[in-house]
């Protein structure tokens, strides 16, 4: 789950984070009366849960209110990658001497949490990965230890000589871990942490992404949620508790267990179609639960064709089946439905699902593949 910026300054300032001043506006003239209340040059930030602002035009300084008025009628309600911005955060303008990238988030191959700290601040930490990977420091938290004074301090003097300075983002480390780990976070990002010309140090932007999975132990992180902004598929499909991710192509995926749904869209891109989803019923999943997930794989306009793909363990072929017929009972079926089933009650499946007009009943995975792309090149 992403929250945009100037919710993540919050909870960095909770954390003893430096952000710079500012406030967030809706229309130009609320731009103009915050950087009245400033009184110094700003910069109005749209608020989008995109990155890439500044390239894309979201990012400019104004001198005076006058010209944050006029900033602020060209970025609100405009789309930004192809976003409309509803609000922008307008910030005091910093004299900025250094920039860096700090950053905590998940080593999945190392199955540690990283803490990563780079010279190179203000441009994409993959971009710096790239072009110059000695810039970037990276220290593996040991989850029995955790998070040391002494790690702090090195990471700090990677980026800086200065005492004065390497304790300060030390704190400012600790304060970023410490919101990584308290809140169920997959990434804590300040981007650039920057040094003014006075020699003070601010968080310029921030950035974080919780894990959904955790949420219901935070109830007021998910309250941050933006629901206009996400997919109302994927809201639906989360209300069912069914776990799906629409994608780009239009072949719709109804599968059990996570593994072999993604196995069936690496058999689906195999035959040379792209699959519209990924989907995962669960393995214990009802009759009812089978209804709601082709409901909403076929709400997808992109769909062109549905897969259905099930191993009878928990779930057993018969009850998939009569979530299948109950589900098509309600609604007309205009596309083509590949059905592959297997294990438990397989046999007593198929009889059920044999006289439905318009489906096509598969024996293994790869005629079923093959079959989907047979149909949408008709």
């Amino acid at each position: 789950m992403k929250i945009y910026e100037f919710q993540a300054h919050k909870i960095f300032s909770k954390m003893g984070i430096p952000s710079p001043r500012g406030e967030v506006a809706k229309t130009a003239e609320e731009v103009k009366q915050i950087a009245e209340k400033l009184g110094r040059p700003v910069a109005v930030k749209a608020q989008v849960l995109v990155g890439g602002r500044g390239k894309a035009g979201g990012i400019k300084l104004a001198p005076n209110p006058e010209e944050a008025y006029r900033v602020a009628e060209k970025i609100l309600n405009f789309k930004l990658k192809g976003v409309l911005v509803k609000r922008v955060l307008v910030q005091e303008a910093l004299s900025i001497k250094k920039e860096y990238y700090l950053g905590v988030t998940i080593d999945r191959a190392k199955k540690r949490v990283v803490v990563m700290v780079s010279p190179s601040g203000g441009i994409d930490i993959e971009e710096v990965a790239k072009i110059s990977p000695e810039k970037i420091f990276k220290l593996r938290i040991d989850p029995l230890l955790g998070f040391k004074s002494y790690e702090a301090n090195e990471l700090a003097l990677a980026l800086n000589k200065d005492k004065n300075l390497v304790k300060g983002i030390a704190n400012i480390l600790f304060g970023l871990y410490r919101t990584f780990d308290e809140m169920d976070c997959s990434l804590a990002e300040i981007n650039p942490l920057v040094v003014t010309e006075e020699g003070s140090l601010f968080a310029l932007d921030a950035k974080i992404i919780f894990d959904d999975n955790a949420l219901w132990r935070h109830p007021e992180i998910n309250d941050l949620r933006d629901l206009d902004v996400e997919d109302p598929l994927e809201l639906r499909a989360k209300e069912a508790r069914i776990s799906y991710v629409r994608l780009e192509g239009n072949i719709g995926c109804i599968v059990n267990g996570a593994g072999l749904a993604m196995a069936t869209m690496d058999l689906v891109k195999h035959y040379g179609a792209e699959p519209a989803n990924f989907l995962d019923v669960g393995g214990g999943a009802s009759s009812e639960q089978v209804g709601k997930a082709l409901d909403i794989v076929l709400s997808d306009k992109n769909v062109k064709a549905v897969l259905v793909n099930i191993f009878g363990g928990i779930t057993r072929c018969d009850i998939v089946a009569d979530g299948l017929i109950q589900a098509l009972s309600k609604r007309e079926m205009n596309l083509p439905l590949i059905i592959r089933l297997t294990g438990t009650n397989e046999e007593e499946g198929r009889k059920r699902l044999k006289n439905v007009k318009g489906l096509f009943l598969a024996a293994t995975m790869d005629e079923a593949a093959k079959k989907v792309m047979e149909v949408v090149k008709r």
